[in-house]
């Protein structure tokens, strides 16, 4: 996009972001009637949103519980195209996908997640159309979607799988049995992107049948980082998605429904690792040889992260509706095919050779929920949900371990050879479980809530390294948890409550650790025992001034005991053995896991206000900290002190022998955050609509995301971040019934760079051959010997870009 249509839109949003403040200086005409009439101010009040947090419909003013829920429209207005792009419209939710393809992250109220240490059990459940499934299939690009519900809070007498922080329920747009229609939305931007998607709706058998085809094209720069480095001939980091969804709803009797939806999404990407010069963050590090800083948006490696993913869902539900009772049968098939490769050579000290590894998924997950609740309360009292889950996943992940040889320095030090090892890890779950709940109305102002659930939980997994079996594993879980709450309305607009809940997850594998030869310290943090948490939490809910206000806020504590914390940043030094004959040893690093005990205190509040009818404003904020209490994690300790060093380039193998012994790795005792998340985060939203002409209407909205400072890891006093804001605005013109809208928008409108995480100094192990020339003849001279290559640079993670845009949506009929 050329720089007069770049400053065009930059000029245009600076006005979005004005325009409510001179809406509010101009003196308007007074209007025939001195005060409004009672169905005026009626129509004033904020816009009910209905959830399903407890599996039917109701408010979410009704919910004993903290309840995020974001509609179609507000994904719609927020030019909302990345699904991790939610977590500004839910304050304290971080959504991040894994630099590898791997999958997801999904972390709130005061605890981290990684796919990589907990696998198929988040501590936050993903939900599409009522059915569990991973992460990464939901990190994509997001389109007709109907809402998205963000719930707080233990997880699993209601619905799918047991959580111990949160859910994330997504349903996407359902068909219409009555009305033809349909819409197209597309929105290019300065930083090459273009993302059009669209769907149709179309009564096949009025109120009988219908089917709802939605699809999506994009392509963008993904995270617009280039290689600094000429040696070889770079390529362009780039994103491309296509996607397709097909639904169908049946109702062939008044007491039948049936629901049935395919989707397919295919992912390509080519990124590089953003790297920052060390030396801006430390002045006593050595000088780059290419300056890098963040906003720069460079990466030090000659070779891209090539990444292909590949997703098939196939949902379908049932719903029969006899005698005021309701059986639901909800099933779910999704298959994930990922190719995968990265560098290994992160250090970039040989960047003509290729030192990928590998990495092949071949997923597939399915589950079956068989429910029966009630639609009319039974003895005019009771609301109840009982129900059977049966979940069955299987993981096969095959890659190489890549070790390089490196010839002699009186040779030119080139790489002689990068020895391949095979590496296979297979993994199969299988859960069955049993669940209720029920709700006693006591009166018409006091409900009692509580539910049980039994899970019966088994895991199966293998590691062969090089074609020998490493580890076999085989875990078996009986479990029970619970969920209670009381709440009161003392009137139609204050409720009050208080909940408890139990949750349990899996104990774990860590993948990523091919040791041949573990000692038991190193297998005591691969292999951990079952999480269990216990959760309190009180709130008030409350609707102000004629209900155009909503005011919520809660409390809540946690405890969490074997909660498996995974070391932050590059990870701790391990001595690894990559051959046993001849024994042949070398640095490794990796994000080794830890079960520790955990306690958050936290505190969430929400405010939205209809100001006018054409003004309305909302703010919600939360502060959660959570902390390791006198927990035993891996550690780099090379002075043996028992406390975590500040590594800033990566040990000999004899420094790391001689601190560690057989252990192969250190350990230390500490009490520390357990999330690397600001504790306080905070999101403002506001919207301002004025006529235009009889059938034209203008807008300005404005998305202002507050994120406090944070400290990363400990052991780390380079990675922490201070406070930050960013703000997106938005301005256009529609037709009042919305037929059709024009939108442009800033995102990052300060171009506010800050640095999120950051790695210890990036480094290289390989093996060195020995040798020399003798008589003019090249000779090896003896056996290769382990060593590390410690880079200027170090890995980073930013904000997003600033991004100028403009979006047309059109629309007709059934939307």
């Amino acid at each position: 996009m050329n720089t007069v249509t770049v400053n065009a839109l930059r000029g245009v949003s600076m006005l979005a972001l004005l325009a409510p403040m001179t809406a509010i200086a101009q003196t308007q005409p007074a209007p025939a009637a001195a005060a409004p009439a009672p169905a005026a101010e009626a129509a004033n009040a904020l816009t009910e949103i209905v959830v399903t947090a407890r599996r039917r419909d109701e408010s979410v003013q009704d919910v004993p519980a903290v309840v995020n829920a974001i509609t179609a429209e507000a994904l719609q207005k927020m030019n909302i195209r990345e699904f991790t792009e939610v977590s500004t419209l839910a304050p304290g939710l971080t959504l991040t996908t894994n630099a590898n393809g791997v999958g997801g992250n999904a972390q709130v109220r005061g605890v981290n997640f990684d796919v990589n240490a907990s696998g198929n059990n988040p501590t936050v459940e993903f939900y599409l159309n009522d059915a569990p499934i991973t992460a990464g299939v939901v990190l994509q690009q997001a389109y007709d979607l109907g809402q998205i519900e963000v719930l707080r809070g233990p997880q699993g007498t209601l619905r799918g799988r047991a959580s111990p922080s949160g859910s994330i329920t997504v349903v996407t747009k359902k068909p219409d049995l009555y009305r033809f229609g349909g819409n197209v939305n597309t929105t290019i931007n300065d930083i090459g992107t273009s993302n059009i998607n669209g769907a149709v709706n179309i009564p096949v058998f009025e109120g009988v049948a219908s089917l709802r085809i939605a699809g999506l094209y994009d392509e963008s720069d993904a995270n617009r980082v280039h290689t600094i480095d000429s040696s070889i001939p770079a390529q362009k980091p780039s994103s491309r998605t296509k996607s397709g969804r097909v639904s169908a709803l049946v109702t062939p009797v008044d007491w039948l429904r049936l629901e049935g939806t395919f989707q397919t999404i295919d992912h390509d990407l080519t990124v590089y690792d953003q790297v920052e010069s060390f030396s801006v963050v430390n002045p006593s590090a050595p000088a780059s040889p290419n300056l890098i800083k963040a906003k720069d948006r460079r990466s030090s490696q000659a070779s891209p992260r090539l990444i292909k993913q590949k997703f098939d869902i196939y949902n379908w539900r049932s719903e029969i509706s006899l005698k005021g009772q309701q059986l639901i049968y909800q099933g779910q098939h999704y298959t994930q095919d990922l190719d995968s490769a990265g560098t290994s050579d992160v250090g970039n000290l040989f960047p003509t050779t290729n030192t990928y590894q590998y990495t092949v998924l071949r997923a597939k997950s399915t589950s079956h929920e068989l429910r029966l609740q009630n639609q009319e309360r039974v003895l005019g009292i009771f609301d109840y949900a009982l129900g059977y889950f049966d979940n069955k996943n299987d993981t096969p992940t095959t890659l190489n371990s890549p070790t390089i040889l490196r010839l002699p320095l009186a040779f030119g030090g080139g790489v002689a050879q990068v020895i391949q090892t095979p590496i296979a890890r297979s993994g199969k779950s299988h859960e069955k479980s049993i669940f209720g709940n029920l709700t006693a109305h006591v009166g018409d102002a006091t409900q009692i809530s509580g539910g049980l659930r039994h899970i019966d939980y088994t895991d199966t997994g293998k590691l062969t390294v090089g074609g020998a079996l490493l580890t076999s594993d085989i875990q078996a879980d009986k479990k029970w948890i619970y969920t209670a709450s009381a709440q009161h309305n003392f009137t139609s607009d204050l409720m009050v409550y208080a909940s408890t809940g139990s949750s349990y997850r899996p104990g774990l594998s860590a993948i990523g650790n091919f040791n041949l030869v573990q000692s038991a310290r190193e297998r005591s943090f691969v292999t951990l025992p079952s999480e269990s948490s216990k959760s309190y939490e009180a709130g008030v809910k409350s609707t102000l001034f004629d209900k155009k206000m909503r005011l919520n806020a809660s409390v809540f504590h946690q405890k969490f005991a074997n909660y498996p914390y995974r070391t932050p940043g590059s990870g701790v030094y391990y001595v690894n053995t990559v051959s046993v004959s001849p024994l042949t040893q070398q640095v490794g690093l990796f994000n080794f896991v830890a079960a520790v005990p955990v306690e958050v205190n936290g505190i969430e509040g929400e405010i939205a206000y209809d100001l006018t009818p054409d003004w309305n404003v909302g703010l919600m904020g939360g502060y959660a900290l959570g902390k390791v209490k006198n927990g035993t994690i891996p550690c780099n300790d090379l002075n043996s002190d028992g406390k975590p060093d500040v590594v800033t380039s990566a040990p000999t193998l004899a420094q790391l022998q001689a601190a560690v012994g057989a252990d192969n790795l250190a350990q230390c005792n500490v009490t520390q955050r357990s999330s690397f998340q600001p504790p306080f985060t905070a999101t403002l939203q506001s919207e301002y609509t004025r006529p235009i002409s009889g059938n034209l209407q203008g807008f300005a909205r404005g998305l202002l995301n507050f994120n406090g400072k944070s400290r990363g890891d400990p052991a780390n006093s380079f990675d922490d971040v201070q406070s930050y804001s960013l703000v997106n605005i938005f301005a256009g013109v529609r037709d009042t019934d919305r037929n059709w809208e024009l939108t442009v928008y800033a995102k990052n409108l300060f171009n506010t760079t800050k640095v999120l995480t950051r790695t210890a100094p990036l480094s290289t192990s390989y093996q060195q051959l020995p040798g020399a020339i003798i008589g003019g003849v090249p000779t090896i001279t003896g056996r290769p010997s382990a060593v590390s290559y410690t880079s200027t640079y170090t890995g980073i993670t930013t904000t997003p870009a600033q991004e100028f845009g403009l979006n047309i949506r059109v629309a007709f009929g059934s939307r």
